[in-house]
């Protein structure tokens, strides 16, 4: 079997290293010239964009799939006329624009933020209205990582936010009063099998993912998985998916999908019975899906714009440290660390040591 894998990235890395005891070779699409994936498979460099190195993907692989999302509708075009893609590419399209995908969460009566399309700032005045403040002004597509939104909280932040934001499509979100935020990872193979991990609580600082905790008793466990498992039902979703919640006093608030492997669901290496990544390849090449149960109490926490000491790191009982050979940059993700432990306390205390050995650097003054 052999995938090819649009991007080579950490995310690509990691599929590599999952598909590897499973005799998969892989081939990447990637316009850097020494992408953190290249060492794990044949590496094509081009721009996504470029038909002579789509097709040459094709050529070479059984089945291919993506690492990011914005891929765009020509390359989805051409690399699923020749060979199957997944996640398909309603998935992608959907999940790459904000306002399809709150419609769909919409029309499967899974609860959001009230919303409002702004095309203009005259649009952004009118939504405001609706909506109210505060609120979130996001922009359709590309954002991530806190990156191409902005909080209105106040009738002095509209003046000139729609050229601020670029002048481009954009969303206004309600402000959701939330306790913190959760998402689910979950798989769901060629024939429909879908599988869930353990709900992950999710800390962000500077709007970059810093930990996630997988959390097995959580209250609202089972209604994040229904969600889930409505939109890839809609979708007729092949692969891994993550949704990321926000939880309230009432339930669970629909924030946003991310069709592929994800940053909160970095645990499932080393703390669950079979990982994202694994479980992704799998569903991809037709394989069965492995048991996502989870082996023991643990979290992820990243490794952002500057790496630590490793002898600090691995000093620390429990860690497990993920280097992806990027170049420090601030506010780049740059490896994680795993951190296992035989209970929940012992894990807090192992948390807090990895979090004093950090160096990170969020690129925020």
């Amino acid at each position: 079997m052999h995938i090819g894998i649009v991007g080579a990235g950490q995310l690509g890395q990691m599929m590599a290293q999952a598909g590897a005891p499973l005799n998969i070779d892989f081939t990447f699409l990637d316009p850097a010239t020494a992408p953190c994936a290249a060492p794990y498979g044949a590496l094509l460099t081009a721009d996504w964009n470029d038909a002579d190195a789509l097709k040459a993907l094709t050529a070479s692989a059984d089945v291919v799939t993506f690492e990011f999302e914005n891929v765009s509708p020509r390359a989805l075009e051409q690399l699923s006329s020749h060979r199957p893609a997944f996640p398909p590419a309603t998935a992608l399209e959907t999940s790459r624009d904000r306002l399809h995908e709150k419609s769909l969460f919409a029309s499967l009566d899974i609860p959001l933020p009230p919303i409002a399309r702004v095309d203009n700032q005259r649009d952004l005045e009118q939504a405001v209205a609706k909506v109210g403040l505060p609120a979130v002004l996001k922009t359709r597509t590309l954002g991530y990582d806190g990156k191409g939104q902005k909080v209105l909280r106040s009738e002095q932040d509209i003046a000139g936010t729609f050229e601020e934001l670029g002048s481009v499509p954009l969303i206004l979100e309600g402000f959701v009063d939330f306790d913190h935020e959760v998402s689910v990872i979950a798989v769901r193979g060629r024939d429909g099998e879908t599988r869930f991990w353990d709900l992950s609580e999710n800390e962000h600082r500077a709007g970059i993912l810093h930990c996630a905790i997988p959390r097995q008793q959580h209250p609202f466990r089972q209604d994040a998985f229904r969600y889930a498992g409505q939109v890839m039902d809609a979708l007729d979703y092949v692969g891994v998916m993550a949704f990321e919640f926000f939880v309230t006093s009432e339930g669970l608030i629909a924030n946003e999908i991310a069709p592929r492997v994800h940053n909160s669901g970095h645990w499932s290496i080393e703390g669950a019975q079979t990982s994202q990544f694994e479980n992704h390849v799998r569903a991809v090449a037709g394989l069965p899906l492995g048991t996502t149960d989870l082996i023991t109490p643990c979290a992820m926490l990243n490794i952002i714009g500057a790496m630590p000491s490793a002898d600090a790191l691995l000093a620390i009982p429990g860690v497990r440290l993920h280097d992806y050979n990027k170049a420090p940059r601030p506010g780049r993700k740059i490896g994680h660390v795993t951190v296992l432990a035989q209970n929940n306390d012992e894990l807090k205390t192992r948390i807090d040591l990895v979090e004093n050995a950090l160096t990170n650097d969020l690129g925020v003054s």
